[in-house]
């Protein structure tokens, strides 16, 4: 069996392929390249009108970077409709190697010192992996997911990689696409230089916001559509 190194999985990452484990406590990890994958259009990403609200209210202080094992925990730990999770420690142990390499960013809620709610991922040139979120607080994770696109949005990234659409992923925009297309936009990616923003001021994200509306307009989607 070959080992899997963090180098190897950058190498996975770059050629359309992720990983993921059959449970928490399988002793091992496999290989995931769909026939249709999942992506958010950093250009077509949808902000519901009452999301806008909450993420102007600033329920939530966001950092990023700050506690990458608690969130990929907090990404692993029971919810409802799920008992069990595809991280188990292999995984956990390879992304704590990318995070301390900086390929890996976490985008975190937290309020009165507690962590409600964050995402992480894989950054490789303009290409952002986004791996799991999770949310103990209402519309904890949907905050962090907006911060996210923001600082995409603000770095320069081209593609934001969702590996499977959801109907909870589809309020955003996400899509499927073609392997082929996928890897189309893939390679561009990657050879395309971007920085991951850790600080976003509060005029950037009202200008996201503003941009995201006028997205919605363009678009056609409804902009009274609840998250």
């Amino acid at each position: 069996m070959i080992e899997v190194t963090p180098e190897l999985l950058l190498r996975a990452y770059a050629a359309g392929i992720f990983p993921m484990a059959e449970g928490r406590d399988a002793p091992t990890m496999y290989w995931i390249d769909p026939e249709r994958r999942g992506i958010i259009p950093l250009n077509g990403f949808h902000v519901p009108r009452r999301l806008r609200r909450t993420v102007r209210q600033e329920l939530y202080e966001v950092r990023c970077d700050t506690d990458f094992l608690s969130v990929i925990r907090g990404c692993a730990e029971p919810s409802p409709g799920r008992r069990d999770t595809w991280i188990n420690q292999e995984i956990v142990s390879l992304y704590a190697a990318l995070f301390d390499r900086g390929y890996v960013h976490t985008v975190e809620c937290w309020r009165d010192g507690e962590l409600l709610g964050g995402l992480y991922g894989v950054a490789l040139g303009a290409a952002f992996f986004g791996e799991s979120m999770f949310s103990r607080a209402r519309d904890a994770s949907k905050v962090a997911l907006v911060h996210l696109v923001a600082r995409l949005d603000r770095g320069g990234f081209k593609l934001l990689d969702s590996q499977f659409t959801t109907e909870h992923l589809e309020r955003f925009g996400a899509i499927e696409i073609p392997r082929t297309r996928y890897r189309q936009l893939l390679a561009d990616a990657i050879g395309t230089p971007a920085t991951f923003p850790l600080d976003l001021s509060r005029a950037e994200l009202e200008r996201f916001l503003a941009q995201t509306s006028r997205q919605a307009d363009t678009t056609g989607r409804p902009l009274d559509r609840t998250a």
